[in-house]
């Protein structure tokens, strides 16, 4: 596997200088989700990349898992004040998946969509460059359901709501869309480090 690393806030030796504001470290996992876990069988599994409503590829679990894979060690913050360092994701980047699909950005905008139809926008810049990917393991394992298994998307410098569990697809919109959080008063971007955490922020 060849291990590429996700560029993002640099680290330094003091916890402190890690932890955003507002947040507190956690060595456990927290399981929150929107509504019950979808068990999702490999064997119909799907991703499929958009433009607008328009599908451009789409993957069986055996086509993607035959994608270059990367691998990162991350922190990560929940929007509800807890953050986890050190998380180890392998998976496919999304600057790989686009190769792969032979595809350019078509537009600044991302819309990610789920099995739950789960929904969240993300600015295409902040998932290339090796800033984002879809992952399959997680601690060296596949991702449990629970988390998001088998594939959620990965934006570690973003608060954890725009990290899609379940994630079966990448859509690039017209303009920004509002995905299920979003919607409902939480912050368009989520920068834990600015605080961005409802609309207002």
């Amino acid at each position: 596997m060849a291990t590429r690393g996700f560029s993002g806030r640099g680290r330094t030796p003091s916890g402190q200088d890690r932890l955003p504001p507002g947040q507190y470290t956690t060595a456990d996992f927290p399981v929150l989700s929107l509504g019950p876990t979808p068990r999702v069988s490999l064997d119909t599994w799907r991703f499929t990349l958009r433009v607008g409503p328009k599908p451009v590829k789409q993957w069986t679990w055996d086509e993607f898992n035959r994608l270059p894979m990367t691998g990162v060690t991350q922190d990560i913050h929940c929007v509800t004040k807890w953050s986890k360092y050190d998380t180890a994701w392998e998976g496919v980047s999304i600057d790989d998946l686009l190769a792969d699909a032979g595809l350019d950005a078509p537009t600044p905008w991302v819309l990610a969509h789920s099995f739950d139809d789960y929904t969240t926008n993300v600015p295409f810049a902040d998932l290339a460059g090796g800033r984002g990917m879809v992952a399959l393991r997680y601690a060296g394992q596949p991702i449990d359901a629970d988390h998001g298994g088998p594939a959620r998307l990965l934006v570690p410098h973003l608060y954890f709501w725009k990290s899609a569990k379940w994630v079966n697809g990448l859509q690039f919109t017209q303009q920004d869309v509002a995905g299920f959080w979003e919607l409902r008063g939480y912050h368009m971007y989520g920068d834990p480090w600015r605080e961005q955490r409802y609309s207002g922020d």
